[in-house]
């Protein structure tokens, strides 16, 4: 063992309870995720047994409020735990992040009766979840979606494809935005459909450069019927529903990029610090010592960002333009920091004996995820010098 073995994360929790909460993760993360992770990805399979364990553990719900079976946690203390899922295995913490994502739209904007018949079994029965935005034609500008869903008597009918859907194919249920009215983002309302509708089917999983284990898939709605008490919030109101998950959604990204690149830091130190050339460890060369100090400093600073914007959203005060900075920043220091992992690590590091390699291909896919990279700059600059002239 190197003398300079990286340790734990030193965390900022705000209660007693929130640091036994991250010991009881680090324990689940150790036991039951970090050791299959490897074999698992390369084997392209989904962990739902480590999903089944988190739910049981109370860790699906965590940021919703325990009248309905949710942890009562601040996002301060729940994103941390994404983190340290994702270091331990991305398609987990992606995975949790999107699962909650999925809830946003029932737990914010559904009534109580919708609540108390749906919101127990999302969040702590054991369930899975998917969130249905974009489609084949509409990624970046998703108010153009047309994904339909029309009233027939109580009911209604949803026809059209959505893409790009984690857990598409085996969610249990899918948070949906379909147009139920004129073109553009009035006229787009959200369902919850359950996954064994009639009607709905998944197309094959899309074969990825990362994160094979997470499988995403088209869903086809082929005429699904979905009755009344399945439209959350107002007709029309699907798109403002839709933009309130993603600014919570983007800070779970920003999360688990920052494990990732915790744990290809880690990686990186370790094997810095046991490797030896010309008679003495490699990390006593200059060149990788300031490599690895520049990996841990926009660690800090990505992690800093993320918790300073949830402290925000915890507080009830805006945050949508610190979420879209922490994504962008936090994604782009995974993207740097992976690869800068591999070259620590050089030959090896290319290798899949090692995990940095896998670490940055599943690195590239978090500047896309939830509103690319180009986006979150756009949602930034909104926010300084107002929308664009046309």
């Amino acid at each position: 063992m190197p003398d300079h073995a990286p340790q734990p994360v030193e965390r900022q929790l705000p209660t007693d309870e929130a640091r036994d909460l991250i010991s009881l993760v680090r324990d689940i993360a150790q036991r039951e995720i970090a050791p299959k992770a490897a074999e698992e990805e390369d084997a392209g399979r989904f962990p739902r047994e480590v999903f089944a364990l988190l739910s049981e553990s109370g860790l699906l719900g965590l940021p919703y409020s325990s009248d309905h079976g949710g942890g009562d946690q601040p996002y301060e203390v729940y994103l941390q735990v994404l983190e340290e899922l994702a270091a331990a295995r991305l398609t987990v913490g992606l995975g949790a992040s999107v699962h909650t994502l999925s809830c946003h739209a029932l737990a914010s904007y559904g009534t109580k009766e919708q609540q108390a018949e749906h919101l127990p079994a999302m969040l702590g029965g054991g369930l899975l979840g998917a969130y249905c935005l974009s489609e084949p034609a509409s990624g970046s500008d998703a108010a153009s979606l047309s994904t339909k869903a029309v009233r027939d008597g109580d009911d209604w009918v949803l026809t059209g494809t959505k893409a790009w859907i984690t857990h598409g194919g085996i969610a249990d249920f899918y948070t949906v935005m379909a147009r139920t009215g004129e073109e553009g983002p009035r006229g787009i309302t959200a369902f919850l459909a359950p996954g064994d509708a009639a009607g709905l089917n998944a197309a094959a999983p899309e074969r990825k450069m990362g994160l094979k284990g997470s499988p995403t898939a088209q869903i086809n709605f082929d005429g699904v019927r979905l009755d009344a008490g399945r439209r959350i919030g107002e007709e029309g109101q699907g798109f403002a529903i839709a933009l309130s998950a993603l600014d919570s959604g983007r800070l779970g990204i920003a999360a688990c990029a920052i494990g990732l690149a915790q744990a290809a830091l880690d990686e990186a130190v370790a094997y810095a610090t046991g490797r030896r050339q010309f008679g003495r460890p490699i990390s006593d060369f200059q060149g990788l010592r300031f490599l690895l100090a520049d990996m841990a400093t926009q660690i800090e600073a990505g992690r800093a960002l993320y918790l300073a914007a949830a402290r925000l959203r915890d507080a009830g005060r805006p945050f949508a333009k610190q979420a879209a900075m922490a994504k962008l920043l936090c994604t782009d220091a995974a993207m740097k920091v992976t690869t800068d992992a591999v070259q620590v690590l050089g030959g090896y590091g290319y290798t899949a004996d090692f995990p940095v390699e896998r670490y940055m291909r599943e690195a590239k896919v978090l500047q896309i995820v939830e509103g690319t990279n180009q986006i979150q700059r756009m949602v930034i600059a909104r926010h300084l010098a107002g929308p664009e002239t046309h």
